[in-house]
């Protein structure tokens, strides 16, 4: 029991002192996740990644990057490479496809306690940049948020199964916002803290 409580504030700690953001494109490589015709899930994963860095940074934060370029990295040295970082938030960047034409909207997935809160935060501040549909901020068990120590999120940013998201997400403006949004809600949450 003193071992829980333990590690659940130190837990605690690392959320409040937070000075890294890891981020996480999706996919990569040989991984193009959800595609539609030459519409990528791994080309608009990084391009976002790229503007979120930017934007991150120029707010002050340290970021770090499980890829820069097209090249495919394992679930498994995704969480190596966040788990590195002791002092950080992890956010992986993706976006969404189903069988499901009609499907759409932004949502934000999480695993534990202290992840939720960053997770609604994200959430809230994507869909004021947006004003794209709330399917909300959700609890999953996706290997990459369920294994890293610090609170992780893993975000999907609209459906390229959908047309009219489609359209939305391959513009720079939409992936402009979808990043800022996700700043947002990062910066909010460090102030919650």
């Amino acid at each position: 029991m003193l071992l829980l409580v333990f590690f659940a504030g130190m837990v605690s700690a690392t959320a409040q002192n937070f000075r890294t953001v890891v981020i996480d494109p999706g996919h990569g490589g040989h991984d193009r996740g959800g595609q539609w015709g030459k519409v990528y899930e791994k080309h608009l994963a990084l391009d976002t990644s790229v503007r979120l860095e930017r934007q991150l940074r120029s707010m002050g934060y340290r970021t770090a990057m499980t890829r820069r370029s097209d090249t495919f990295v394992t679930l498994p040295q995704r969480v190596r490479i966040a788990n590195s970082h002791r002092n950080s938030i992890f956010v992986s960047v993706h976006y969404n496809y189903t069988w499901n034409r009609n499907a759409k909207g932004i949502e934000t997935f999480y695993h534990g306690a202290e992840s939720r809160r960053l997770a609604q935060f994200v959430q809230q501040g994507m869909l004021r940049r947006t004003r794209a549909t709330d399917r909300g901020a959700k609890f999953a068990r996706y290997y990459v948020i369920r294994n890293t120590n610090n609170p992780a999120i893993l975000v999907e940013g609209g459906f390229v199964s959908n047309r009219e998201e489609r359209e939305q997400v391959k513009l720079g403006w939409y992936r402009e916002a979808i990043a800022r949004g996700i700043a947002d809600g990062i910066e909010r949450y460090r102030r919650s803290r």
